[in-house]
Protein backbone atom coordinates (compact mmCIF):
# COMPACT_ATOMS: atom_id res chain seq x y z
CA UNK A 1 0.00 0.00 0.00
CA UNK A 2 1.29 3.46 -0.94
CA UNK A 3 2.54 5.47 2.02
CA UNK A 4 1.30 9.00 2.61
CA UNK A 5 4.97 10.04 2.57
CA UNK A 6 5.14 9.46 -1.20
CA UNK A 7 2.23 11.84 -1.81
CA UNK A 8 3.71 14.88 -0.08
CA UNK A 9 4.58 17.87 -2.22
CA UNK A 10 8.09 19.20 -1.64
CA UNK A 11 9.11 21.07 0.30
CA UNK A 12 6.71 20.07 3.07
CA UNK A 13 6.45 21.48 6.56
CA UNK A 14 5.85 19.43 9.67
CA UNK A 15 5.09 19.85 13.37
CA UNK A 16 7.83 18.88 15.81
CA UNK A 17 7.09 16.58 18.75
CA UNK A 18 7.59 18.45 22.02
CA UNK A 19 6.81 16.98 25.43
CA UNK A 20 3.95 18.74 27.23
CA UNK A 21 3.65 21.21 24.35
CA UNK A 22 2.32 19.40 21.28
CA UNK A 23 -0.16 17.49 23.38
CA UNK A 24 -3.64 16.57 22.06
CA UNK A 25 -4.96 20.02 22.99
CA UNK A 26 -2.38 22.10 21.11
CA UNK A 27 -2.34 19.77 18.13
CA UNK A 28 -6.12 20.13 17.88
CA UNK A 29 -5.80 23.92 17.97
CA UNK A 30 -3.10 23.97 15.29
CA UNK A 31 -5.14 21.64 13.08
CA UNK A 32 -8.05 24.07 13.28
CA UNK A 33 -6.02 27.18 12.50
CA UNK A 34 -3.92 25.59 9.76
CA UNK A 35 -2.59 22.05 9.85
CA UNK A 36 1.00 21.11 8.98
CA UNK A 37 1.70 18.62 6.21
CA UNK A 38 2.51 15.94 8.83
CA UNK A 39 1.87 15.92 12.58
CA UNK A 40 3.89 14.16 15.29
CA UNK A 41 2.55 13.26 18.74
CA UNK A 42 4.59 13.95 21.85
CA UNK A 43 7.05 11.12 22.41
CA UNK A 44 5.56 8.15 24.24
CA UNK A 45 7.38 5.37 26.07
CA UNK A 46 7.03 2.07 24.21
CA UNK A 47 8.18 0.36 27.42
CA UNK A 48 5.34 2.05 29.28
CA UNK A 49 2.80 0.89 26.72
CA UNK A 50 4.21 -2.63 26.79
CA UNK A 51 3.91 -2.71 30.58
CA UNK A 52 0.13 -2.88 30.16
CA UNK A 53 0.54 -6.32 28.68
CA UNK A 54 2.55 -7.41 31.70
CA UNK A 55 -0.04 -6.27 34.23
CA UNK A 56 -2.77 -8.82 34.65
CA UNK A 57 -6.22 -7.39 34.20
CA UNK A 58 -5.06 -4.01 32.85
CA UNK A 59 -6.34 -3.06 29.42
CA UNK A 60 -4.50 -0.82 26.96
CA UNK A 61 -7.13 1.90 27.27
CA UNK A 62 -6.52 2.03 31.03
CA UNK A 63 -2.86 2.97 30.58
CA UNK A 64 -2.43 6.73 31.27
CA UNK A 65 0.08 6.93 28.40
CA UNK A 66 -2.82 6.40 26.01
CA UNK A 67 -3.74 10.02 26.75
CA UNK A 68 -0.78 11.14 24.68
CA UNK A 69 -1.92 9.02 21.73
CA UNK A 70 -5.29 10.77 21.40
CA UNK A 71 -5.73 12.56 18.08
CA UNK A 72 -8.38 13.95 15.77
CA UNK A 73 -8.98 13.26 12.10
CA UNK A 74 -7.98 16.84 11.28
CA UNK A 75 -4.42 16.04 12.36
CA UNK A 76 -3.78 13.48 9.61
CA UNK A 77 -1.35 12.33 8.48
CA UNK A 78 -0.22 11.76 12.05
CA UNK A 79 2.73 9.82 13.43
CA UNK A 80 2.99 8.25 16.86
CA UNK A 81 6.46 9.05 18.15
CA UNK A 82 7.80 6.28 20.36
CA UNK A 83 11.02 5.75 22.29
CA UNK A 84 12.60 2.57 23.65
CA UNK A 85 15.79 0.53 23.50
CA UNK A 86 13.79 -2.69 23.85
CA UNK A 87 12.79 -4.26 20.51
CA UNK A 88 10.04 -6.32 22.15
CA UNK A 89 8.46 -3.21 23.67
CA UNK A 90 8.76 -1.35 20.39
CA UNK A 91 7.12 -4.15 18.45
CA UNK A 92 4.17 -4.22 20.82
CA UNK A 93 3.78 -0.42 20.92
CA UNK A 94 4.00 -0.05 17.14
CA UNK A 95 1.37 -2.74 16.69
CA UNK A 96 -0.86 -0.95 19.18
CA UNK A 97 -0.42 2.32 17.27
CA UNK A 98 -1.44 0.57 14.10
CA UNK A 99 -4.63 -0.59 15.82
CA UNK A 100 -5.24 3.00 16.90
CA UNK A 101 -5.17 4.10 13.26
CA UNK A 102 -1.93 6.06 13.13
CA UNK A 103 -0.48 6.77 9.70
CA UNK A 104 3.06 5.93 10.72
CA UNK A 105 5.58 5.43 13.53
CA UNK A 106 8.44 7.79 14.30
CA UNK A 107 11.25 6.62 16.58
CA UNK A 108 12.93 9.18 18.80
CA UNK A 109 16.69 8.71 18.58
CA UNK A 110 17.68 12.22 19.57
CA UNK A 111 16.15 13.25 22.90
CA UNK A 112 18.91 14.39 25.29
CA UNK A 113 16.87 13.95 28.48
CA UNK A 114 18.97 12.02 31.00
CA UNK A 115 16.08 9.88 32.20
CA UNK A 116 15.44 8.76 28.62
CA UNK A 117 19.11 8.09 27.97
CA UNK A 118 19.39 5.97 31.12
CA UNK A 119 16.96 3.62 29.40
CA UNK A 120 19.28 3.43 26.40
CA UNK A 121 16.76 5.37 24.32
CA UNK A 122 16.66 8.82 22.74
CA UNK A 123 20.11 10.21 21.91
CA UNK A 124 21.75 7.17 23.55
CA UNK A 125 20.79 5.28 20.38
CA UNK A 126 23.49 7.23 18.53
CA UNK A 127 26.09 5.36 20.61
CA UNK A 128 24.46 1.99 20.01
CA UNK A 129 23.66 1.72 16.29
CA UNK A 130 23.22 -2.05 16.35
CA UNK A 131 20.47 -1.77 18.95
CA UNK A 132 19.00 1.22 17.10
CA UNK A 133 18.58 -0.94 14.02
CA UNK A 134 16.96 -3.72 16.03
CA UNK A 135 14.48 -1.24 17.47
CA UNK A 136 13.78 0.12 13.99
CA UNK A 137 13.05 -3.36 12.63
CA UNK A 138 10.74 -4.06 15.55
CA UNK A 139 8.70 -0.96 14.70
CA UNK A 140 8.69 -1.82 11.01
CA UNK A 141 7.15 -5.22 11.78
CA UNK A 142 3.87 -3.34 12.37
CA UNK A 143 3.55 -2.74 8.64
CA UNK A 144 3.31 1.02 9.15
CA UNK A 145 5.86 3.33 7.52
CA UNK A 146 8.64 4.09 10.01
CA UNK A 147 10.66 7.29 10.28
CA UNK A 148 13.42 8.35 12.68
CA UNK A 149 14.25 11.65 14.36
CA UNK A 150 17.85 12.04 15.46
CA UNK A 151 20.82 14.42 15.77
CA UNK A 152 24.08 14.99 13.88
CA UNK A 153 26.06 13.16 16.56
CA UNK A 154 26.50 12.65 20.28
CA UNK A 155 29.54 14.56 21.57
CA UNK A 156 30.57 15.71 18.11
CA UNK A 157 29.30 15.62 14.54
CA UNK A 158 29.48 12.02 13.28
CA UNK A 159 26.93 11.95 10.48
CA UNK A 160 29.14 9.88 8.16
CA UNK A 161 29.28 7.14 10.79
CA UNK A 162 25.80 7.41 12.31
CA UNK A 163 23.31 8.32 9.59
CA UNK A 164 24.19 5.38 7.28
CA UNK A 165 23.33 2.97 10.11
CA UNK A 166 19.74 4.20 10.05
CA UNK A 167 19.54 4.87 6.32
CA UNK A 168 20.53 1.30 5.53
CA UNK A 169 17.18 0.28 7.08
CA UNK A 170 15.44 2.37 4.38
CA UNK A 171 13.21 4.49 6.62
CA UNK A 172 10.35 6.40 5.04
CA UNK A 173 11.80 9.64 6.42
CA UNK A 174 14.71 10.86 8.51
CA UNK A 175 14.58 14.06 10.55
CA UNK A 176 17.96 15.52 11.43
CA UNK A 177 18.13 17.97 14.32
CA UNK A 178 21.21 19.94 13.34
CA UNK A 179 22.92 19.89 16.74
CA UNK A 180 24.79 17.22 18.69
CA UNK A 181 23.40 15.77 21.88
CA UNK A 182 26.14 17.58 23.81
CA UNK A 183 25.11 20.91 22.33
CA UNK A 184 21.47 20.42 23.39
CA UNK A 185 19.85 23.67 22.16
CA UNK A 186 22.58 25.93 23.53
CA UNK A 187 24.14 26.83 20.16
CA UNK A 188 22.62 27.78 16.81
CA UNK A 189 21.58 24.83 14.67
CA UNK A 190 24.25 23.88 12.11
CA UNK A 191 22.27 24.42 8.92
CA UNK A 192 25.54 24.49 6.99
CA UNK A 193 25.65 20.71 7.59
CA UNK A 194 22.23 19.96 6.11
CA UNK A 195 23.60 19.55 2.57
CA UNK A 196 25.99 16.91 3.93
CA UNK A 197 23.07 15.02 5.48
CA UNK A 198 21.22 15.20 2.16
CA UNK A 199 24.28 13.85 0.32
CA UNK A 200 24.55 10.91 2.73
CA UNK A 201 20.88 10.18 2.19
CA UNK A 202 21.32 10.35 -1.60
CA UNK A 203 24.15 7.83 -1.40
CA UNK A 204 22.61 5.32 1.00
CA UNK A 205 18.81 5.53 0.66
CA UNK A 206 17.66 7.98 -2.01
CA UNK A 207 13.98 7.16 -1.49
CA UNK A 208 14.11 8.26 2.16
CA UNK A 209 12.73 11.75 2.65
CA UNK A 210 15.02 13.96 4.69
CA UNK A 211 13.78 16.68 7.02
CA UNK A 212 15.82 19.48 8.60
CA UNK A 213 15.14 20.68 12.14
CA UNK A 214 16.47 23.45 14.37
CA UNK A 215 15.87 27.19 14.85
CA UNK A 216 13.27 27.52 12.08
CA UNK A 217 11.30 30.69 12.78
CA UNK A 218 8.52 30.67 10.16
CA UNK A 219 7.28 29.04 6.96
CA UNK A 220 9.13 31.70 4.96
CA UNK A 221 12.33 30.78 6.81
CA UNK A 222 11.57 27.09 6.25
CA UNK A 223 11.18 27.59 2.51
CA UNK A 224 14.53 29.39 2.34
CA UNK A 225 16.27 26.63 4.27
CA UNK A 226 14.74 23.92 2.07
CA UNK A 227 15.80 25.73 -1.10
CA UNK A 228 19.33 26.32 0.19
CA UNK A 229 19.99 22.79 1.43
CA UNK A 230 17.93 20.41 -0.71
CA UNK A 231 15.97 19.11 2.26
CA UNK A 232 12.65 17.54 1.31
CA UNK A 233 10.90 18.95 4.36
CA UNK A 234 11.42 21.25 7.31
CA UNK A 235 10.29 20.69 10.91
CA UNK A 236 9.08 23.60 13.03
CA UNK A 237 9.26 23.40 16.81
CA UNK A 238 9.66 26.47 18.99
CA UNK A 239 8.10 28.64 16.26
CA UNK A 240 4.70 27.21 17.20
CA UNK A 241 4.73 28.74 20.71
CA UNK A 242 1.90 31.23 20.85
CA UNK A 243 1.38 30.85 17.13
CA UNK A 244 -1.06 28.14 16.02
CA UNK A 245 -1.24 30.10 12.74
CA UNK A 246 2.40 29.21 11.93
CA UNK A 247 1.55 26.79 9.10
CA UNK A 248 -0.70 29.33 7.37
CA UNK A 249 0.28 32.29 5.21
CA UNK A 250 -0.68 34.80 7.90
CA UNK A 251 2.08 37.07 9.13
CA UNK A 252 2.33 36.88 12.92
CA UNK A 253 2.46 40.66 13.09
CA UNK A 254 -1.07 40.82 11.66
CA UNK A 255 -2.61 38.72 14.44
CA UNK A 256 -4.46 40.90 16.92
CA UNK A 257 -4.29 40.64 20.71
CA UNK A 258 -7.96 39.65 20.71
CA UNK A 259 -7.22 36.74 18.38
CA UNK A 260 -4.34 35.59 20.56
CA UNK A 261 -6.49 35.65 23.68
CA UNK A 262 -9.31 33.79 21.91
CA UNK A 263 -6.83 31.14 20.76
CA UNK A 264 -5.42 30.78 24.28
CA UNK A 265 -8.91 30.33 25.71
CA UNK A 266 -9.69 27.68 23.11
CA UNK A 267 -6.41 25.92 23.90
CA UNK A 268 -7.30 25.95 27.60
CA UNK A 269 -10.71 24.45 26.84
CA UNK A 270 -9.18 21.64 24.81
CA UNK A 271 -6.58 21.11 27.52
CA UNK A 272 -9.34 20.72 30.10
CA UNK A 273 -10.89 17.98 27.96
CA UNK A 274 -7.79 15.76 27.81
CA UNK A 275 -8.50 12.41 29.48
CA UNK A 276 -6.99 11.51 31.86
CA UNK A 277 -6.36 15.16 32.74
CA UNK A 278 -2.97 16.83 32.82
CA UNK A 279 -2.05 19.13 35.68
CA UNK A 280 -3.16 22.71 34.97
CA UNK A 281 0.33 24.13 35.56
CA UNK A 282 1.52 22.49 32.32
CA UNK A 283 -0.76 24.82 30.38
CA UNK A 284 0.90 27.86 31.93
CA UNK A 285 4.04 27.50 29.78
CA UNK A 286 1.90 28.89 26.92
CA UNK A 287 0.82 32.07 28.70
CA UNK A 288 3.86 34.23 27.92
CA UNK A 289 3.89 33.09 24.29
CA UNK A 290 0.28 34.13 23.71
CA UNK A 291 0.14 37.16 26.00
CA UNK A 292 2.79 39.68 24.98
CA UNK A 293 3.32 42.60 22.66
CA UNK A 294 0.72 45.09 23.92
CA UNK A 295 0.20 47.46 26.82
CA UNK A 296 -0.58 45.75 30.12
CA UNK A 297 0.20 42.28 28.72
CA UNK A 298 2.60 41.62 31.60
CA UNK A 299 -0.08 42.47 34.15
CA UNK A 300 -2.53 40.14 32.46
CA UNK A 301 0.05 37.34 32.44
CA UNK A 302 0.49 37.82 36.15
CA UNK A 303 -3.23 37.38 36.74
CA UNK A 304 -3.38 34.35 34.47
CA UNK A 305 -0.54 32.71 36.37
CA UNK A 306 -2.67 32.93 39.51
CA UNK A 307 -5.48 30.87 37.96
CA UNK A 308 -5.83 27.18 38.71
CA UNK A 309 -8.63 25.99 36.43
CA UNK A 310 -10.10 26.51 32.98
CA UNK A 311 -13.05 28.38 34.48
CA UNK A 312 -10.82 30.88 36.28
CA UNK A 313 -8.62 31.35 33.22
CA UNK A 314 -11.61 31.81 30.92
CA UNK A 315 -13.09 34.50 33.16
CA UNK A 316 -9.81 36.46 33.12
CA UNK A 317 -9.43 36.13 29.35
CA UNK A 318 -12.99 37.23 28.65
CA UNK A 319 -12.50 40.34 30.78
CA UNK A 320 -9.18 41.06 29.08
CA UNK A 321 -10.55 40.79 25.55
CA UNK A 322 -12.69 43.86 26.16
CA UNK A 323 -9.68 45.88 27.24
CA UNK A 324 -7.06 45.21 24.53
Amino acid sequence: MESFWTRLRKPFFVLAPMADVTDPAYRRLIAEYGAPDVTWTEFVSADGLYATRERKGMKDEENPLMRDLQYGEGERPILAQLFSSNPESMKYAAGLCKELGFDGIDINMGCPDKSIEKQGAGAAMIKNPERAREVYRAAASSGLPVSVKTRIGYNQETMEEWLPQILEEKPAALTVHLRTRKEMSKVPAHWELMEKAVAIRDRISPDTLIIGNGDVTSIADAKEKAAATGADGIMLGRAIFGNPWVFTNRAYEEITPQEKLEALEKLALYFSEITPPKHFHILKKHFKAFVHGWDNAAELRGRLMETSSYEELSAELQRARGLV
